[in-house]
């Protein structure tokens, strides 16, 4: 059979509130980021494992507070002053522990924001404790925001995430290859990101559709 060449072009997903599934894995999280109004202090600690949709909640968080959304390894280049007027979104915190210069603008921002009453909502993988902060100041003041924890997904949210996924790259798999795959691969975020991006490239590939047969025949050769 002609195969065809299969490009790596880039994937946008739909990050907006109502393509974010609810089941019992994440409704804790997103309850309390949805009461950011009443965060103890005006701020709080979203974490997880990769790939367990922080960054999704994080902009569902910005939509509802108009934040703005940065890296934390960006920091040191970025205005605080500036930046600390309104609701911030600081992402993956656990990627500045060789960046004291970023620890010192996060330090810096946390007092300005925490001055005007602003929201400061810190993402990470894995707890603040393991994030590697070096700057003692910096790590009470993290220590002490309410935290939420995602965890990998249930079944019910997993069957969901592979809807997403696939619907992201605007494949419309049969019924059936959901429920096979929910059974097949490990349950965490980055198989399932895995697997969907291997089977859009094969199907390209194979011009195939996307059945239980085809994807049944991928396992097989994995195997």
């Amino acid at each position: 059979m002609s195969q065809q060449l299969a490009f790596d072009l880039p994937v946008r997903p739909s990050l907006d509130r109502g393509d974010y599934f609810v089941s019992p894995s994440n409704a804790m999280a997103l309850a309390l980021i949805e009461d950011w109004p009443n965060w103890p202090q005006s701020k709080h600690v979203l974490y997880g494992p990769t790939g367990c949709g922080k960054t999704h909640l994080t902009h569902v968080w910005a939509a509802q507070s108009g934040a703005q959304i940065v890296s934390g390894v960006e920091l040191a280049e970025t205005d605080i002053s500036k930046l600390g007027q309104a609701a911030v979104a600081v992402e993956d915190l656990h990627l500045i522990t060789d960046h004291p210069e970023a620890q010192t603008a996060l330090f810096h921002l946390h007092n300005i924001m925490q001055s005007q009453g602003a929201p400061l909502l810190m993402t990470g993988t894995g707890r603040p404790q393991i994030w590697g902060i070096t700057l003692p100041d910096l790590l009470s003041r993290i220590q002490g925001a309410r935290t939420a924890h995602l965890e990998e997904p249930d079944d019910q949210l997993f069957l969901s995430l592979l809807a997403k996924l696939f619907a992201d790259r605007q494949l419309v798999p049969t019924p059936d290859v959901l429920s096979f795959l929910v059974t097949r691969i490990d349950r965490s975020y980055e198989a399932a990101r895995s697997i969907v991006r291997d089977i859009d490239r094969l199907a390209l590939e194979q011009k195939r559709p996307i059945t239980r047969a085809f994807v049944s025949r991928l396992f097989i050769n994995l195997e």
